[in-house]
């Protein structure tokens, strides 16, 4: 009698690979006042003056920054919160 390994719908490099974070990106936007990006990143994540400050710059000079990192239905929500707060967010897989 054999016995099947697998089910053959089943994806077994992924089942064994850890898995990968996704990640929280706020894009610059020519709308948003660097002091308000800052006081939504302290506000919503609870991010220190400093910490916000750098992720605001970042954003600014970088056109983007990644501002959380995490299980991606929490990554998805944080993208809804910024776009509640008017910022432009997207979530993306982490390299």
């Amino acid at each position: 009698m054999s016995v099947p390994l697998a089910e053959p719908d089943v994806d077994l490099d992924r089942l064994a690979a850890p898995q990968r974070p996704w990640q929280t990106v706020v894009w610059d936007d020519p709308v948003n006042l660097m002091s308000y990006v800052t006081h939504v990143f302290r506000t919503y994540f609870g991010y220190s003056r400093e910490i916000a400050e750098r992720l605001m710059l970042t954003v600014h000079h970088e056109g983007k920054a990644v501002v959380a990192e995490g299980a991606r239905e929490q990554m998805e929500l944080h993208a809804r919160a910024m776009h509640d707060y008017g910022l432009w967010a997207t979530v993306r897989e982490a390299p």
